[in-house]
């Protein structure tokens, strides 16, 4: 298969998912939603895939979704149709990292936020470059978070670490990130391929069906929970696209100066 946004390699029985924008920084628009989709799906029927790896091209691992194609959209009757379509293929493919009944790696080679942050959390096990930064994104520029991070990062590092995260909206360096349980190791970015590979080939080298029964067991609780708060959280996030202060939080975002919020309901 060609693809567009993506690279899919095979490395025996691991494979490898590249994000490729690399001059977007990995950004999320409909086509690297779609492909993702198609490349789990691929890692999800070939039998001979036991583990996978999900990273990104050049220097970030994926910033999120695409605020250009948000730029460009505001002010038109589209405002909040391109996040109605973005968080399709999101929810799908978050759904399809848990669903995936092989564990997955994220090996976030540099930067991340907004829905970048929810793929990484999405996946079995999290290691990154100390060069890597987190930032949830989401309302600093006058949204929700969508992707499932209200339920995933709650879950993983507890309410009330989630609610500093929402509210605010830190950046946080690999070894802070490690700190409060975000990331389970961190290396520096030239032994990163490396020390990904080797906890692949172990996870290849594993009882593969113990595995997935093992993944469909830690889902049995989260998986109700998720598709539910996914569908929540999309709403939410279009309801918010509609307010002033979004218009504000983007424009803002790109003449590189604080936003100033207002807290109205429509701009």
């Amino acid at each position: 298969m060609e693809w567009k946004t993506i690279l899919f390699e095979r490395r025996g029985a691991i494979a490898i998912i590249t994000m490729n924008r690399p001059n977007r920084f990995n950004a999320l628009n409909a086509d690297l939603g779609e492909e993702l989709v198609k490349a789990v799906e691929i890692c999800r029927e070939d039998d001979e895939i036991r583990a996978v790896i999900l990273t990104g091209a050049g220097a970030a691992f994926c910033s999120g979704g695409d605020l250009k194609a948000f730029q460009e959209a505001v002010g038109t009757p589209s405002q909040s149709h391109v996040f109605r379509d973005i968080t399709k293929s999101i929810n799908r493919l978050i759904m399809d990292l848990r669903l995936l009944p092989k564990p997955i790696i994220a090996s976030i080679n540099g930067s991340l936020g907004g829905a970048g942050c929810c793929l990484a959390l999405a996946c079995d096990l999290r290691i990154a470059a100390d060069t890597a930064k987190f930032k949830q994104a989401y309302t600093s520029v006058g949204l929700t978070p969508d992707g499932g991070f209200t339920l995933l990062a709650g879950a993983i590092i507890g309410l009330g670490k989630a609610s500093e995260l929402v509210f605010l909206d830190p950046v946080l360096e690999a070894k802070q990130a490690q700190e409060i349980g975000l990331l389970h190791k961190v290396v520096s970015s030239a032994d990163l391929p490396a020390a990904t590979m080797e906890w692949a080939e172990k996870l290849a080298a594993g009882a593969t069906k113990s595995y997935a029964r093992t993944k469909a067991l830690l889902n049995e609780v989260l998986l109700p929970l998720l598709e539910r708060q996914l569908e929540l959280e999309r709403q939410g996030i279009m309801a918010s696209s509609q307010t002033s202060d979004y218009v504000e939080g983007v424009t803002a975002f790109f003449a590189k100066r604080p936003p100033v919020f207002q807290g109205k309901s429509y701009p």
